[in-house]
C-alpha cells in the first residue's frame, strides 16, 4: 500500500488559537501578542474566513487554547462561540474546552461559556503561593487561583489545572504544598509540568546570563514521584506523562493528538493533521491576519507524513500514555509492521529496563517515565 493509495484518518477535533494575553510570561514560547486588543476585530473575521472552506465538519472535540482565550471581552467571546457553532457540527456526547487564566474567571464571562456549550474549562493556575506566582509572572494570586476554580465548577462543571514545578529555588514542601491545595479543590483533571527554559525568551536570557537558576535533576524527579503518588492517593489516575484524572475525565482532545486521529485547527501558530500533511500557521498574529485578509494561506510550514512516518509517529505519541499502546492493532491500521520497523528501539528500551512488552502491547515502565522524550524519539526516528 503506497501513502497515496493509504486512507488517512478523518479528522474529528479541532483546535482554535486565541493569541491575546494581558503580558507574556517570561517561560511562554507560545504564539502570544500582549496589549494589541485593538486586533481582537480583525481576529476573529480572519478564523471565520480560514474556517469557511471546511464546510462545517462534525467533530468530537472542540478545544480554545491561546493565549488566553478568556481575555477576550464577553462580547467578542460570544461571538467566537456564535462563531464556531456555525463553523463545526458537535457530536451529540462533545468535549469543548477552553483555555483560562484565573484572572479573567468573572461570572459573566463563565455564563457566557455555558451558554455556549462549553463543558470543560483549563485554567493556567500554575501555583497557588504568592512568591512562585510572582517568579512565574502570573497575574492571579493563590486566592484567585481558588476562587477561579470554584466558580468553574459550579457553573461549568469539569476543571482541569496546570502546574508548574521546579521553578526556581523551588522547595519539594512548597510543591507538596501546591499538590495538596489542587486537590483539595473540585477538579476533575490536573497536568503537571517541569519548567522549561525555551530558547529565545526571557528566562533562557535569564538562565544564559547567570540571573535565574533551574533546579537540578535529582530534585525535579523527586518532585514529579511525589506528584505520582499523591494524586494516586486521592483517585487521580495518572494516564500520560503529564497528565492526571478523575475516572471519566481524561482529556479526549488531548487523545486525539496522541492517537494521531487527525484535527483541524485555525489561528496564529495553530497545527493542524489532515489528509496526512502536518500544517503550521504562521506564528505572528499580524502575519497571520495579513495573509488571511489577503486572501492568502496563513500555512507557514507544511510536512506531508509517509505511512511509516505516520506509524512511527503514532508509536512515538502513543508510548507518552501509561497505558502504552497496542502496536499490533496500530500495524494493522497503517499497513506498517511496527514491531519490524521500530524492533531496535523497542529491544533497547527493553533492555535498559524503560519499556514493557507483551504480546500486542508496548508501555513505558515506571523507570521509563522519566525518559518517555528519549524512548518516544527513538521510536520516531530510524
Amino acid at each position: 500500500m503506497s501513502s497515496e493509495d493509504f486512507i488517512w484518518p478523518i479528522p474529528r477535533s479541532a483546535y482554535i488559537h486565541v493569541p491575546f494575553c494581558r503580558h507574556r510570561c517570561g517561560y511562554c514560547n507560545f504564539s502570544v501578542i500582549a496589549d494589541r486588543d485593538d486586533l481582537v476585530e480583525r481576529f476573529l473575521k480572519a478564523i471565520d474566513r480560514e474556517l469557511a472552506p471546511l464546510g462545517r465538519p462534525s467533530i468530537d472535540t472542540l478545544f480554545i487554547g491561546g493565549g488566553t482565550p478568556t481575555h477576550l471581552s464577553v462580547d467578542a467571546l460570544s461571538r467566537l462561540l456564535t462563531m464556531l457553532a456555525e463553523r463545526f457540527e458537535l457530536c451529540d456526547d462533545f468535549e469543548f474546552s477552553v483555555e483560562a487564566n484565573p484572572e479573567d474567571i468573572q461570572a459573566d464571562k463563565l455564563s457566557v461559556l455555558a451558554d455556549h456549550g462549553v463543558n470543560r474549562i483549563s485554567l493556567g493556575v500554575q501555583s497557588f503561593q504568592t512568591d512562585k506566582l510572582e517568579l512565574l509572572q502570573r497575574g492571579h494570586n493563590g486566592d484567585r487561583a481558588r476562587e477561579a476554580i470554584e466558580a468553574s465548577a459550579k457553573r461549568i462543571g469539569n476543571v482541569s489545572v496546570d502546574l508548574i514545578f521546579a521553578a526556581p529555588g523551588e522547595a519539594v514542601s512548597d510543591w507538596e504544598t501546591d499538590l495538596r491545595t489542587a486537590l483539595d479543590l473540585p477538579l476533575q483533571h490536573l497536568s503537571t509540568y517541569a519548567l522549561t527554559f525555551e530558547k529565545g525568551t526571557p528566562f533562557w536570557n535569564a538562565r544564559l546570563h547567570g540571573r535565574m537558576k533551574g533546579l537540578d535533576e535529582a530534585t525535579e524527579v523527586k518532585m514529579y514521584q511525589i506528584t505520582r503518588q499523591m494524586l494516586a492517593e486521592r483517585g487521580m489516575k495518572h494516564y500520560e506523562v503529564s497528565n492526571f484524572a478523575l475516572d471519566g475525565f481524561r482529556s479526549r482532545h488531548n487523545i486525539a493528538y496522541w492517537e494521531g486521529r487527525g484535527w483541524y485547527a485555525a489561528g496564529p501558530g495553530a497545527a493542524r493533521f489532515v489528509d496526512g500533511s502536518r500544517d503550521l500557521n504562521h506564528r505572528s498574529t499580524t502575519t497571520y491576519l495579513h495573509r488571511i485578509e489577503q486572501g492568502e494561506s496563513a500555512v507557514a510550514e507544511s510536512d506531508r507524513l509517509t505511512r511509516i512516518g505516520y506509524a512511527r509517529e503514532r508509536a512515538a505519541f502513543g508510548i507518552r500514555m501509561i497505558d502504552g499502546i497496542d502496536l499490533t492493532r496500530v500495524s494493522q491500521e497503517t499497513g506498517v509492521d511496527l514491531w519490524t520497523e521500530c524492533e531496535k528501539a523497542i529491544l533497547d528500551a527493553v533492555d535498559r529496563g524503560l519499556m514493557i512488552r507483551t504480546d500486542t502491547r508496548i508501555r513505558l515502565s515506571k523507570k521509563g517515565i522519566l525518559f518517555a522524550d528519549m524512548v518516544a524519539a527513538d521510536l520516531l526516528f530510524p
